[in-house]
C-alpha cells in the first residue's frame, strides 16, 4: 500500500468496493458472467493489468476470489495463503501492488471454518502440535487470538477467531509506515471480510 506515482486508479477505493458487492451479489443470484474470454480482452491485458482491488485470501479450494465476485481477467489481483496469514513476502506483493498497480482498494478476506484458524485454536487450547512448517504458519495467526473469549462455544468461538484473525492481518498491514500514510491520505482503503461456506456470501466487517 505504498504511494501513487504514476497515472490514476480507474476506481475509487467505495468504487471498487461497490463492484465487490455487486460481484458476489450476481453470484449469490446464479447471474455470474464469469468465465467469459474474449481474444481481444486478453490481448489488451497483455499490455498491461489494471486491477481495481487487491485481495488477500486464504488458500482453500472452496473461495477463489474471482468466482465469490464475479470478476473478471484483470480486475483482481490476488494474494493466497493459508489463512490469510501476513509475512515479509505477501507485505512485499502488496507493496507491489500499491506502487506500481495503483489498486485503490484491499481486502483480507476469510473465510467461515479456516481450517488453519481451527489448527491454531487447537494449538492455543489444547497444545495441539502439527508440522515444524504449518506451526511456523500458526505462529502467525495465534497473536490475532488472544484476546478471544475463553467461555464462548467451540463452533461460535471459530466463528469469532476467524473474524479475529481476519482483523488481525489488517492490523498488520494497517500498522506499517506505508499503510499508516496511504490511510492518511484518504485515497486507498483496507477493509476486512469473511465469506460464508454454506451461502457463498461475503460478510464485510463494520470498521
Amino acid at each position: 500500500m505504498d504511494a501513487v506515482h504514476h497515472t490514476p486508479a480507474r476506481y475509487t477505493a467505495d468504487e471498487a468496493l461497490l463492484r465487490l458487492v455487486a460481484g458476489n451479489e450476481r453470484f449469490l443470484r446464479g447471474d455470474a458472467r464469469f468465465p467469459t474470454v474474449q481474444k481481444e480482452i486478453l490481448a489488451d491485458l497483455a499490455r498491461g493489468q489494471h486491477p481495481y482491488a487487491t485481495i488477500i485470501g486464504c488458500s482453500d479450494s472452496r473461495v477463489p476470489p474471482e468466482l465469490v465476485f464475479d470478476a473478471g481477467f484483470g480486475e483482481l489481483f490476488i494474494v493466497r495463503v493459508a489463512g490469510n496469514v501476513i509475512s515479509s513476502e505477501v507485505m512485499g506483493t502488496l507493496q507491489y501492488a500499491g506502487v506500481h498497480l495503483r489498486t485503490p482498494l484491499f481486502v483480507v478476506l476469510g473465510h467461515e471454518e479456516c481450517g488453519a484458524v481451527r489448527a491454531a485454536l487447537a494449538s492455543k487450547d489444547h497444545g495441539a502440535r502439527e508440522r515444524e512448517r504449518i506451526e511456523l504458519l500458526l505462529t502467525k495467526i495465534l497473536p490475532g487470538l488472544e484476546e478471544l473469549d475463553a467461555d464462548v462455544s467451540s463452533p461460535a468461538r471459530l466463528t469469532s477467531a476467524v473474524e479475529a484473525n481476519v482483523r488481525w492481518s489488517m492490523r498488520q498491514l494497517r500498522e506499517t509506515p506505508e499503510g499508516q500514510a496511504r490511510m492518511a491520505e484518504g485515497i486507498v482503503k483496507l477493509v476486512g471480510a469473511v465469506y460464508d461456506l454454506a451461502t457463498g456470501s461475503v460478510r464485510f466487517l463494520p470498521d
